[in-house]
């Protein structure tokens, strides 16, 4: 069965981090501190006794030698280098203005999103958040796993979530990375069962990420 039916709802834990809207206080101490509309706060930048407790991938993340098309955002830095004979994409439906694009392996079940926003915003903390957000729609919600890597260059942080949503359970695999241009999630996602099935794809499709 095709799970597209069921993208819709996957597509709201997937959503924007809602920071555009947030509002930056300096706290007297001099930190820069981000207040989000529900009351809760975080620093800008992440604490660096946080950043440690996160593992680092040692391995090379390179695109792959398939990619023939790179897909650029047009809100940041962002880009993903992907293969056309495989991959389909479309701009976001504008619901959630975050979305930039909807991308779909065209035999199988296989999602992703690359999310953007302007906004620069400590990678940690993005991840953090968009952890937050996915479990108001898969409450059972759990963190797999969560590291740096260093993909084409770039320092992102890799993060693995599972949760059930609809009664599917659903695995979620992305990278999260902010620089002067914005915020990045590049997230794909797929039935837990369907996971190692897809696993090159999963990995081509995630390593063709980089920056303009």
């Amino acid at each position: 069965m095709k799970l597209l039916k069921h993208v819709s709802a996957i597509c709201l834990c997937l959503a924007t981090v809602n920071v555009s809207a947030a509002q930056k206080a300096v706290t007297d101490q001099g930190d820069v501190v981000i207040l989000s509309d529900n009351g809760t706060w975080f620093y800008e930048q992440s604490n660096l006794a946080n950043d440690n407790k996160i593992k680092t991938n040692t391995a090379v993340f390179n695109k792959p030698a398939s990619a023939n098309f790179i897909l650029k955002s047009k809100t940041n830095n962002a880009s993903v280098a992907l293969n056309s004979k495989e991959w389909t994409f479309a701009k976001g439906d504008g619901v959630d203005t975050a979305v930039e694009y909807n991308l779909s392996l065209k035999k199988g079940d296989l999602y992703a999103r690359l999310i953007t926003e302007r906004i620069k915003l400590a990678p940690e903390n993005l991840s953090n958040i968009a952890f937050e957000n996915a479990k108001k729609v898969a409450p059972d919600l759990k963190l797999i796993n969560k590291e740096y890597r260093v993909v084409n260059g770039h320092q992102v942080i890799y993060m693995v979530m599972a949760g059930t949503t609809q009664g599917i359970k659903f695995n979620f695999l992305g990278y999260y990375f902010s620089d002067q241009s914005g915020s990045t999630q590049f997230v794909v996602f797929t039935s837990e069962d369907l996971v190692e099935r897809y696993q090159t794809e999963i990995s081509d499709i995630l390593n063709g990420f980089s920056v303009q």
